[in-house]
């Protein structure tokens, strides 16, 4: 990261930024191009390790793109504020942003789709305990990213 004084490297803020974000932009290469799909998420922390799990339908292009690669970038921002100036440079945002990339993986059994699943609802709701019906779960793609890379920065 270029500019260390916005780094972040404080388990707790990172937490609270990722808390904060309501999408994530997982990032693909697609035959030498970027193709970027804004999502729902959920996530679970240990030790400092993150996993994020996504859903979708189970066919598609980024579904394909799991398959064949095996890996994404991802990136959730929050906090944006538009800080004025007197001329046209001295413009600025505030913002806090995670980024990073890792492995992702399609989920294979019920079990996995349900704990995906649980995930996402507990990020988007703050509520636990969910009942998810067994027809949904078999039409529905679940996916986790392992997050190998993980950046977050802050300017306040």
């Amino acid at each position: 990261m270029r500019r260390k004084d916005r780094e972040v490297t404080d388990s707790v803020k990172i937490r609270e930024i990722i808390t904060a974000c309501s999408c994530c932009r997982l990032g693909f290469c697609d035959k030498g191009r970027a193709y970027i799909v804004p999502m729902d998420f959920g996530f679970e922390e240990t030790d400092g390790r993150y996993t994020f799990y996504f859903h979708s339908a189970a066919e598609g292009r980024k579904i394909d793109l799991i398959r064949e690669t095996g890996w994404a970038a991802f990136e959730m921002d929050t906090g944006h504020e538009l800080v004025s100036g007197p001329k046209a440079c001295d413009y600025t945002a505030r913002y806090q942003c995670v980024m990073g990339g890792g492995p992702v993986t399609l989920a294979e059994t019920e079990e996995e789709k349900r704990t995906g699943l649980a995930a996402i609802m507990a990020h988007l709701t703050g509520r636990d305990r969910w009942d998810f019906d067994g027809a949904v779960l078999e039409r529905t793609q679940v996916f986790r990213l392992e997050a190998e890379e993980l950046t977050c920065k802050v300017h306040e």
